[in-house]
């Protein structure tokens, strides 16, 4: 697509935007009493309008019914969470069944770990991404610890090479080859947090796979961002939360993904009652007797008011459709590569050139007064994130940005004071 940098462009773009009018769905955060440029949905999306009222009719559900509420809410409490399946088996690629709303990332990362990080003498190894997100690292250091194990024998980092921002599809294939026979599971986020780099997850499982391994995703940066199909590429597991792209709230509840082929009762899990057999949970038996689907993950029951919150994004999602957000989302981030490119030579955009190994987020190193820099965007109302030592996240998210918001940034990032 031929990109201008003028206004009269970025406007001509948002009249074309069939997709336009849901920007008007969400809240806009503002700075000095102005609309913000809010490019921080990869860290924290924002709030449908629609939130408040969802949450307070099971608040007043919660009022005038009490724990009638279970079975005679308008929408039941004890079923609550069945909603979500179908429109994150959408979102995700997967099947209805395999797909569960619980829960918080880790915790649900945690319980995953239980039951396909089995090693053994010969296989114990996890094969990840080099920096990680601190949470997942934590998680696999602990569970391997919780196994008797020393983290730095277990994990296997990839890392870019020598002088890359990103980390070479090939060289995590060669490196689950070249431990194929010590290694228990391969474990990376779908989208890599600090790059932005999109990760090949149906080649990776493959490679998996064939090496004998068990293979999850952290899809935290990757839900609701882009294209996934988790069922037909045949991961073994995945998680996420809800609230960047997904537009949940901070905390919401996060979700999981377990291939349908691992249901049974013959797997090992951490076990609670929201996890058992639907038809005689109330006989309050003894011995787990898992429902056939990834439900049987679950421990207790679903956390109403939170759902809530996540109800109102995902029904924004299901009227949508993920093509045309995908389509706008290559647009808008395609625009911001070139605004940077234009105007700020001096500013190395770190993640993907190609957009099918990227999705809404670019990263970029500030060479020259980077801290200065990302001070003047937020006094200029733009909301984006900082990390060290010297690296700006932005992320136009296609159901609320616009291509003005990116022109504006553009013209910004072109001042280095």
């Amino acid at each position: 697509m031929n990109y201008e940098n003028s206004l009269d462009f970025a406007k001509s773009m948002d009249a074309a935007d069939e997709l336009s009018s849901y920007r008007s769905r969400f809240y806009i955060p503002e700075v000095n009493k102005k609309e913000s440029v809010y490019f921080c949905g990869n860290s924290l999306g924002l709030q449908p309008k629609t939130a408040q009222g969802m949450i307070e009719q099971e608040l007043k559900d919660w009022a005038e019914l009490g724990v009638h509420g279970h079975f005679e809410a308008g929408n039941p409490w004890y079923s609550y969470h069945e909603m979500f399946s179908e429109p994150l088996a959408k979102i995700v690629g997967a099947i209805p069944s395999e797909v569960v709303a619980m829960n918080a990332l880790t915790v649900n990362l945690h319980l995953l770990f239980v039951s396909f990080y089995r090693p053994t003498a010969e296989r114990y190894k996890i094969i990840c991404e080099a920096q990680a997100f601190p949470s997942d690292q934590y998680a696999m250091e602990s569970q391997a610890q919780m196994h008797g194990l020393n983290p730095d024998d277990v994990i296997i980092e990839v890392a870019p090479r020598t002088g890359e921002n990103c980390i070479r599809h090939e060289d995590i294939v060669a490196t689950i080859e070249a431990h194929r026979d010590s290694l228990a599971l391969v474990f990376i986020g779908g989208v890599h947090y600090y790059t932005g780099q999109r990760f090949d997850m149906d080649a990776i499982t493959k490679a998996g796979h064939e090496a004998g391994a068990i293979v999850g995703f952290d899809l935290a940066h990757a839900v609701g961002n882009i294209e996934l199909n988790l069922h037909e590429w045949n991961v073994d597991f995945a998680a996420w939360c809800s609230y960047k792209y997904l537009n949940s709230g901070s905390g919401g509840v996060a979700g999981t993904y377990v291939h349908e082929r691992h249901f049974g009762e013959d797997v090992l899990r951490l076990a609670g009652w929201w996890g058992y057999n639907k038809e005689t949970r109330f006989k309050m038996e003894k011995g787990f007797k898992p429902i056939s689907s990834a439900e049987a993950w679950q421990l207790s029951n679903a956390p109403v008011f939170s759902m809530a919150a996540h109800k109102a994004s995902l029904d924004i999602f299901s009227e949508v459709g993920m093509e045309k957000l995908f389509e706008k989302r290559d647009k808008l981030t395609g625009y911001l590569e070139h605004l940077i490119k234009t105007n700020a030579p001096d500013v190395e955009v770190t993640t993907p050139a190609e957009p099918g190994e990227r999705g809404c987020q670019l990263s970029m190193e500030v060479a020259s007064n980077g801290k200065e820099r990302y001070e003047a965007l937020g006094k200029a109302g733009i909301v984006a994130d900082w990390r060290e030592p010297n690296v700006i996240r932005v992320a136009p998210v296609p159901l609320y940005n616009t291509f003005e918001d990116v022109f504006k940034f553009g013209q910004i990032i072109g001042s280095k004071n």
